[in-house]
């Protein structure tokens, strides 16, 4: 009689439950077994143990344990990610099909964004978004544009849909799509007689990828002297007389009378603003849902023109128009 021989079971990434991918986010988050499971509503131990499970599967250590508590490796900052991400389908899975029958979409939709994306091209949408889909509960996120910034939010799992700043094509894993290309002026307080005289007030943010070349080849822009958080604090620092500033249209929304802006020439430079989610979630009904309402609000850069024009207006000095229209 022939014998069979049964292999020996082994755990597979595949036996990852949806528990053991919570708890590796939370210690992820949280910085410790301890708080972990105070968050999770266990104990350390409880979770101690399922780590160890979880690096088992994987075949990686994903922490390392100190008195700092546990901090991810480069595997375990990677793993938490795709646990985020794949929890996060998990609860649209569930959603989209309780909707299925009624059409009604509901539940969270995390958007990363950089300030004045929040701040003034965020809000219409959200309008016509929660008109549309009222059972959609948004969570903005402002995320300062330095380094992978908005993407990394998206990349790893912390946000569904990321509106960043955008040249070419989207950062790698991801996907995305143009939504505006706003213009800079140059801003500067109102009624000053030489404004390219001075000084530069600035922030970190401002002088990306998409402006550091037409930058270098101003030789009347001097370095800055004057260095603000954010560029809220910029324009208000304008205001005050301070000096001057070179600002993307966003920016500028809703600038106080003390303000003058200027058009730098047809040479201005542009600030491409998109759109960026992973390609799971790029399927979802609601990251569509919103993808859609940002494209259709107004061709982007015609309200940016509009809004601009309207703070030059009040100094009589020609708008900051923009020569490459939407077709």
């Amino acid at each position: 009689m022939k014998r069979t021989h049964r292999r020996r079971w082994e755990p597979r990434v595949t036996d990852l439950a949806p528990q053991e991918l919570r708890i590796l986010v939370a210690v992820a988050d949280e910085g410790g077994f301890s708080a972990a499971g105070a968050r999770l509503g266990t104990s350390q131990s409880a979770v101690s143990h399922a780590v160890r499970g979880i690096e088992k599967k994987l075949g990686a250590v994903l922490f390392e344990r100190g008195r700092f508590g546990a901090r991810p490796t480069p595997a375990g900052e990677r793993a938490a990610a795709h646990a985020r991400r794949v929890l996060r389908m998990l609860a649209v899975l569930a959603a989209e099909v309780r909707a299925s029958g009624s059409g009604r979409l509901t539940g969270p939709l995390r958007v990363a964004a950089f300030r004045s994306a929040a701040l003034y091209l965020l809000p219409p949408a959200l309008e016509r978004l929660a008109a549309q889909h009222p059972g959609i509960e948004v969570e903005v996120t402002v995320v300062r544009e330095l380094g992978a910034g908005t993407a990394a939010e998206v990349a790893a799992g912390r946000a569904d849909l990321g509106i960043a700043a955008l040249t070419g094509a989207p950062p790698s894993g991801l996907v995305g799509g143009p939504l505006l290309e706003e213009p800079y002026a140059l801003v500067h307080p109102a009624g000053h007689p030489d404004p390219r005289g001075l000084p530069l007030v600035d922030w970190a943010e401002n002088c990306g990828s998409h402006t550091r070349e037409w930058w270098a080849a101003q030789d009347w822009l001097p370095p800055a002297t004057v260095r603000a958080e954010d560029d809220g604090a910029v324009l208000s620092m304008v205001g005050s007389g301070l000096g001057m500033a070179v600002m993307p249209a966003l920016s500028l929304t809703g600038a106080p009378p003390s303000v003058e802006i200027s058009d730098l020439g047809p040479d201005r430079p542009y600030r491409g603003v998109g759109y960026l989610t992973t390609p799971e979630g790029a399927t979802t009904d609601a990251v569509r849902a919103l993808i859609r309402v940002l494209r259709s609000l107004g061709r982007g850069p015609a309200l940016t023109r509009t809004r601009v024009g309207a703070a030059q207006s009040r100094s009589g000095r020609p708008a900051v128009s923009d020569s490459r229209k939407s077709e």
